[in-house]
């Protein structure tokens, strides 16, 4: 049967925008909700800023330029108590509107690799610029994540399936060395494919042994789906109008080896003219067959999506994207 879920990020600016969220998620898609993100609300909500909030160890300031660290036990500034803050209330709308929920569910993080790119030393420029500090963030991520996955099941004892999507929207500019640096007027060296697969195994093997499923997001083209894959994810979360040949071979391989694929299939904003279910659904049987797989035999490995995070979509579209995608999932399943 196959399954229908979102990305994560949607519309708003204020708590009200996440409980509208998360009973939109939970109703529409009950095979895979998951918990939304609202970055609209500021930096403490953003995808950097949930993803310190869950790491351990490392404390945090937020600083004109963006999130800057302040070292390994360093003390968290007032911005990051406030992001674990944060989003620990919204653990707490998820577990007050899911108390009757059983079932698979998904949550997300921003990966190793994004923060490295996003986020400063505490003396300045880029993670991504010290080796060091690079282990350090992907470390204590991989820590916190063990954490906070303890945490999502006991306030959801009925999920069953517990998947953990990586966010790594800024992995292929790291490896190709388009990352700029502070002053804008150079870019980091490319770090080797090595160590890129080590940090993120670290923090998707942390997620296998809080008993949850890896998968890796990432709307970025030239992703290395294949190095991905090695890292240890067992679920691939992409655009499919973003998708190389050299993706499309790997997105087959991961179905034929039993992995899942969450497939963007519907756009991310408001389009001028927005597909029908017949649409999407003829859409997917179409790529299906090119990659010669059976729907059939396929099953609940794919998941429909839309094409990536919603938080730039109208509230109307943000609705009609994921009733899209699940009755779309519905006629695939027959």
């Amino acid at each position: 049967m196959t399954l229908a879920s979102g990305v994560g990020s949607h519309p708003g600016a204020d708590q009200r925008a996440l409980d509208d969220a998360v009973r939109l998620v939970l109703g529409e898609l009950p095979q895979l909700p998951y918990l939304p993100e609202v970055p609209g609300r500021g930096a403490t909500a953003s995808m950097t800023g949930r993803a310190l909030a869950v790491m351990a160890e490392l404390g945090a300031d937020l600083q004109p330029a963006g999130w800057r660290l302040t070292g390994l036990g360093g003390t968290p500034g007032v911005d990051h108590r406030r992001a674990r803050s944060l989003l620990a209330r919204d653990l707490d709308t998820l577990e007050e509107q899911a108390q009757e929920y059983t079932g698979a569910f998904k949550v997300q993080v921003a990966g190793p690799w994004t923060l490295a790119a996003t986020v400063e030393r505490p003396r300045g420029d880029k993670v991504l610029a010290d080796p060091g500090a690079r282990r350090e963030v992907a470390q204590a991520l991989a820590e916190g994540l063990g954490v906070h996955l303890a945490d999502v099941r006991r306030r959801l004892p009925g999920a069953d399936r517990l998947v953990v999507q990586v966010d790594e929207p800024a992995l292929a500019g790291v490896l190709a060395g388009s990352v700029p640096t502070a002053s804008g007027f150079g870019r980091h060296r490319s770090v080797h494919p090595p160590e890129a697969s080590e940090a993120l195994g670290w923090v998707l093997d942390a997620a296998t042994a809080a008993g949850a499923e890896p998968w890796v997001h990432s709307c970025a083209p030239g992703t290395p789906l294949d190095l991905v894959r090695g890292a240890g994810a067992r679920g691939l979360s992409v655009d499919r109008a973003q998708l190389s040949a050299r993706d499309l071979d790997e997105v087959a391989g991961a179905l034929e080896a039993g992995e899942t694929v969450a497939l963007g299939v519907v756009p991310a904003s408001d389009p001028s003219l927005a597909p029908s279910d017949t649409e999407v659904t003829e859409g997917v049987l179409r790529w299906l067959d090119m990659l010669g797989l059976d729907p059939e035999a396929v099953g609940d490995l794919l998941v429909l999506t839309p094409a990536c995070g919603l938080a730039g979509a109208s509230y109307d579209w943000v609705r009609r994207a994921l009733t899209l995608v699940r009755e779309s999932a519905a006629h695939l399943s027959g």
